[in-house]
């Protein structure tokens, strides 16, 4: 079948971008010493964290249990849960999933650890935990230095977990203005997880992992001194966003999705029929609207749940196809049930979202 043949709104992936990008990653970390755990919420397929294992992945990353018991259940047999799991029924799911596969999770508070703890003692086997540190995104995260110190001691209380690492995820890179602020925020949450891990070692309390987060700041790995892992999630597809912090070129997004021009009103309005719906609502991260259109050089101006409008003097007529360039392909990702994946004009396989809608 040929792209424009589907019918519309459909997400595709141009499958060699997805390699490309899958592999480049890889190497680079590979090439500089640096393990590599992926964040499987930009894609939420198996088969696609089964590639990222394949170019030399570690691991995964998830940010809901859900999305680890997916994983699990096709075979992947490493996984961080970059999330706190909070509540008896989270508790007992962890505990089935802890006896069929590796799973390590993240704490940042005494109330999930001991939840986390008890789970361990359960089956007998201490679960491993990583500590999340707040490096300035403000989200969770303790404070590093002596606030983090004085955490991980407090966990040699409980011997149902086992602290491997400290963990950060610097979202606030997001709001970076130029490629040098990223630069500053990819060495800061390096040096402030690093300062911290020799203050537990003076303390007498070791830790293997110093795990990053985030595809902006992953570009400067060379430059993050003390890192030993980074769980870049975006860059197996690129998105728009990424476009737009300099990190990524349109040739290398992968993923878009096609639309096709419903209604011309106006001259200078034209409305697609993907909306939020589609393409989530997730502003660009400098305010040029909901997503690139590639053909048309152009963005989507406003969003309704069913259409995309775009304000623009371009030459289109209804039922052309377009394609889209997404903000965000995360979310995007999670509001399909399928991605075609195609090379060049052809569509070549479909490929189930099977890890949508798992977020508990």
């Amino acid at each position: 079948m040929k792209v424009y043949e589907l019918d519309t709104p459909a997400v595709l992936v141009d499958v060699d971008l997805l390699k490309a990008n899958i592999e480049g990653m890889a190497q680079e970390a590979a090439r500089l010493g640096i393990k590599l755990r992926p964040h499987a919420k930009t894609h939420k397929s198996p088969e696609i964290a089964a590639m990222q294992f394949d170019a030399g992945a570690c691991g995964i990353t998830v940010a809901k249990l859900s999305e680890a018991e997916i994983m699990a259940g096709y075979g992947i047999d490493d996984i961080l849960v970059a999330y706190p799991l909070v509540g008896p029924a989270k508790l007992t799911r962890l505990k089935d999933l802890v006896r069929k596969t590796k799973v390590t999770v993240s704490v940042d508070s005494a109330a999930v650890a001991r939840g986390i703890a008890e789970v361990g003692e359960t089956i007998a086997v201490p679960v491993p935990v990583c500590v999340e540190v707040n490096t300035g995104q403000n989200r969770c995260g303790l404070e590093p230095g002596r606030a983090t110190v004085e955490f991980v001691k407090s966990l040699a209380a409980l011997p149902g977990i086992k602290v491997t690492g400290l963990m950060t995820h610097a979202g606030h890179a997001y709001q970076a203005r130029n490629l040098n602020e990223l630069r500053q925020i990819a060495r800061g949450e390096a040096f402030l997880l690093a300062d911290t891990c020799e203050l537990l070692r003076k303390a007498g309390l070791p830790v293997d992992e110093i795990s990053v987060g985030s595809t902006p700041t992953a570009r400067f790995m060379a430059e993050m001194d003390g890192v030993t892992e980074i769980r870049p999630g975006t860059y197996v597809f690129n998105d728009y966003n990424m476009v737009c912090l300099g990190v990524a070129e349109v040739h290398q997004c992968a993923l878009t999705v096609l639309s096709t021009v419903v209604s011309r009103p106006a001259g200078n309005r034209f409305v697609l029929d993907a909306g939020s719906k589609t393409l989530s609502s997730d502003p660009s991260v400098r305010g040029r609207g909901y997503g690139f259109i590639k053909d048309c050089d152009c963005t989507v101006t406003r969003l309704s749940e069913e259409h995309g409008v775009v304000e623009a003097e371009v030459e289109v007529v209804i039922g052309d196809r377009v394609e889209i360039i997404p903000n965000h392909c995360c979310p995007v990702v999670n509001l399909t049930d399928s991605l075609y994946l195609r090379k060049g004009q052809e569509i070549v396989g479909e490929l189930k979202v099977r890890a949508r809608g798992m977020n508990r």
